[in-house]
């Protein structure tokens, strides 16, 4: 496929890095309006919690169905498709009335729209910029402005909320979302949708439910341990009933959801175990930190992320390096550098900020854990995309944004139950050290990955 020239891959690459912020902006922004929504809807903060999970609940559901919907209906009919949807939502949220509305606006059909619309995101940059070099600049824009929404999400999402309402907050995504679609008129589908192509709704049924209990297990790690266990256990049992579904269909010569070929390639296995532990380690500070800030130091919603905007600037910084250091540096180097930065800066935030009264300690841990993230979610993303050809990018799509939101996931519970476990000041400490030792894990499957990685073939054989 011929890369596209000129001017059109700003053209293109403007909305599709726009709708990966809203939605990673989404998914922050709402932690510090917690308080003003139960007031303002006369309703309890458990209350406005659950909507927040309801929401990653219905992402983690439809990521994978909504990535393999691209291949019948096409990718920027389910790009536009799932925007219009999104806006809605925001809209339904902004005049919710009552707690009832606000978790159908926002956790159902917000949640709805990021499951058609993400996964296209990723398909289209990989189909559009076929250069390594050029489809790294295109991801490492569109992972900086979704580090930069899940960074800033808080201090935006606070300014908005105190200089205006929360209200106005979900009315600035409906505003964004619009932009976004006058924008995608300049997306051409590079590959025409193929109405034919089946879909399997039992398959879809299975990872739903199976997605769904795991992520359940995960957001009660921080209440009921056995309760976490039983969830999880159902969870895997589900996703384990799902991979049998998946290979019988394709021994029997039909369709499944995912092929089972995706699991086979030892490369695209151990990039999503590094973009996993990337996002764990994304939100998981950000909470740490967070609710460090909030609860211990005493600052409010806009002082916590000005604080945080170390970390936005470094992910920036890196994240928009990314096609130079493509040129430049292996994927392997790059993710295994970007572990080492973010674990370093780990400690040197647990060695300045644990003692220091200055708010601006936490500076240069937070500088570094952001540089470091930049560096490596891009190369993570491109290892996994490039690894496999046009036809299953739809089902690798649905799959990695899947894994990547269970990270996301996971980085909470795990400082959640840390802190709740022991509220006391040594907590926070304890979570940071958890967060780092899992990113030598990470650091670890980067190191496992091949020095050199080979994109694959314009069209991938779907047993290969």
């Amino acid at each position: 496929m011929a890369e596209t020239t000129g001017s059109r891959p700003r053209g293109v690459l403007l909305p599709l890095a726009l709708a990966q912020f809203i939605c990673s902006f989404a998914g922050s922004n709402m932690n510090v309006m917690i308080t003003d929504i139960s007031a303002d809807l006369n309703t309890t903060v458990h209350g406005v919690q659950v909507t927040i999970t309801i929401f990653l609940l219905v992402m983690a559901a439809l990521m994978i169905p909504g990535g393999k919907l691209t291949d019948r209906y096409g990718r920027k009919r389910c790009f536009v498709v799932g925007l219009a949807v999104y806006g809605v939502g925001a809209v339904l949220s902004a005049l919710a009335p009552a707690l009832g509305v606000l978790i159908l606006g926002n956790s159902i059909l917000e949640g709805v729209g990021t499951a058609l619309l993400i996964p296209p995101v990723y398909i289209l940059s990989t189909l559009l910029f076929t250069e390594t070099s050029s489809r790294a600049r295109a991801f490492g824009a569109i992972m900086a402005m979704g580090g930069i929404g899940a960074a800033a999400g808080p201090l935006i999402g606070g300014l908005i909320t105190s200089g205006l309402s929360w209200r106005a907050a979900f009315g600035f995504q409906a505003l964004v979302i619009v932009a976004i679609i006058l924008l995608s008129r300049r997306i051409t589908d590079p590959l025409p949708a193929d109405p034919t192509r089946p879909f399997d709704l039992g398959g879809a049924i299975l990872s739903a439910v199976g997605l769904i209990l795991f992520v359940m297990g995960i957001l009660a790690a921080d209440d009921n341990f056995w309760l976490m266990l039983a969830l999880l256990a159902l969870g895997a049992m589900f996703l384990a009933w799902f991979f049998v579904s998946c290979r019988n269909k394709e021994r029997a010569g039909h369709e499944p959801l995912l092929s089972t070929g995706l699991f086979r390639n030892r490369t695209s296995n151990l990039g999503l175990v590094t973009q996993n532990i990337q996002w764990l380690l994304l939100m998981g500070t950000s909470f740490v930190v967070s609710a460090y800030l909030q609860v211990v130091r005493g600052y409010n919603a806009i002082e916590t992320g000005v604080i945080f905007t170390a970390a936005t600037i470094g992910l920036l910084v890196s994240s928009l390096s990314a096609g130079r250091l493509a040129r430049r540096r292996a994927a392997r180097t790059l993710i295994m550098g970007g572990f080492l930065v973010t674990i370093i800066g780990v400690v040197v935030l647990l060695a300045l900020a644990g003692s220091a009264l200055n708010p601006w300690a936490f500076a240069p841990g937070l500088l570094l854990i952001g540089l470091g993230l930049g560096v490596m979610l891009t190369p993570s993303v491109n290892v996994v995309q490039s690894s496999f050809g046009e036809e299953l990018q739809g089902e690798i799509s649905g799959l990695s944004r899947s894994v990547s939101n269970l990270g996301s996931s996971l980085g909470t519970a795990v400082a959640g139950t840390i802190l709740v476990a022991d509220p006391g000041g040594h907590a926070y400490a304890a979570a940071m050290s958890v967060l780092a030792a899992i990113g030598l894990g990470g650091l670890l499957a980067a190191a496992l990955l091949p020095r050199r990685t080979v994109s694959a073939p314009p069209v991938a054989s779907r047993d290969t």
